[in-house]
């Protein structure tokens, strides 16, 4: 067994504190990775609160290096730089994951923490630590010039986002909505711009107007302000919802031309509700999108270094942990907190 340091919390809702853990040896098809900076998701917070494996240690957007792999590795060597995102196996031979959508996984992916590991029985723990070991399938180069620390989040908002987009075909011609600018939403815009639509972005906040146009809106919308919204009617091919907090989505599907789609990734803990006319009315589809398969990420990676895109960040230590978790549950955050792991080795 490997000896890991990390950050854990002990039971629900608890402050994390520094934890001793071990991991498996190194499988033939395992690779270990020093962990040098992992971000923090507003996901962790959820699992903190109503996890069922304890000790948890949360933490599903890393980035480091590669320390040691096992006897059948052949895609990486020690001292390659790599990221690693919220799933870390799948069953590889469903449907999903033979059509390498292993996110949809019909046994359900392994994740990255509060899972059991079906290879070794036990419990997944994440990337607040100092090593991590998975399958090298679940692990991914990191491109050259691409900030390490800048990256971490992309491997959940990042994919999160560029995969649906994608998928719906965004691009030039297109007409982008953008619902919500916090830690998906930030990373959306720059994507959407970056694949060449008009991008929109919707906001609650008039402070946020120069950062979404820096980040590249070509249109900033006030979601508040309902003259501006009756103005959208039927302006977009796609509107990416990327707000957790419970909201309305009835102005979004006015804003959609005919056959427009309007996929949701955030996750408000209140059921999402829509007229049914909303949808009839002018063929619209309401669709959903999360996380993505070891090809997609791949690419998002690449497309990420090629067009120069990052998440605008916060570095904290790792003993800043429990203050970075109480300021993204207020949202005092722009746009993510990444801890530095390196901070806390010897």
């Amino acid at each position: 067994m490997r000896n890991v340091s990390g950050w854990a919390a002990h039971h629900q809702g608890s402050a994390l504190k520094p934890w001793d853990f071990t991991r498996r040896d190194l499988l033939a098809d395992d690779v270990a990775v020093r962990v040098d900076y992992c971000g923090v998701c507003a996901s962790d917070i959820a699992a903190i609160r109503h996890g069922t494996i304890y000790p948890l240690v949360p933490g599903h957007e890393m980035t480091g290096e590669i320390t040691a792999v096992g006897s059948a590795v052949t895609r990486f060597k020690a001292g390659d730089k790599v990221a690693v995102g919220n799933i870390i196996d799948s069953c590889g031979t469903c449907p999903p994951c033979l059509a390498g959508r292993e996110n949809w996984c019909r046994r359900f992916p392994t994740l990255t923490y509060g899972n059991t590991d079906p290879k070794d029985g036990l419990p997944t723990r994440g990337g607040y630590c100092s090593e991590y070991v998975l399958p090298a399938k679940f692990t991914y180069h990191l491109p050259e010039g691409l900030d390490p620390a800048g990256a971490a989040p992309l491997m959940c908002a990042g994919i999160t986002t560029y995969a649906p987009m994608k998928r719906w075909g965004v691009g030039p011609g297109k007409t982008v909505g953008v619902v919500g600018m916090g830690g998906l939403g930030h990373i959306a815009l720059q994507l959407a711009h970056a694949l060449g639509a008009e991008v929109v972005q919707f906001t609650r906040t008039l402070d946020k107007v120069d950062e979404a146009h820096a980040l590249g809106a070509d249109d900033v919308v006030l979601s508040t302000d309902d003259q501006q919204m009756a103005a959208q009617a039927g302006r977009f091919d796609f509107i990416l919802d990327t707000v957790g907090a419970p909201h309305s989505i009835e102005p979004y599907m006015s804003a959609l031309a005919m056959d427009g789609t309007l996929c949701v990734v955030g996750i408000p803990e209140s059921a999402i509700e829509v007229k049914a006319l909303s949808l009839i009315q002018g063929a619209k589809n309401l669709a959903g999108a999360g996380s993505g398969g070891t090809a997609e990420t791949q690419d998002m990676l690449d497309f990420c270094a090629t067009h120069g895109i990052t998440a605008e960040i916060e570095i904290m230590r790792p003993d800043q942990i429990n203050e970075a978790l109480e300021r993204l549950a207020r949202n005092d955050v722009r746009y993510r907190f990444v801890l530095d792991m390196s901070a806390q080795r010897p």
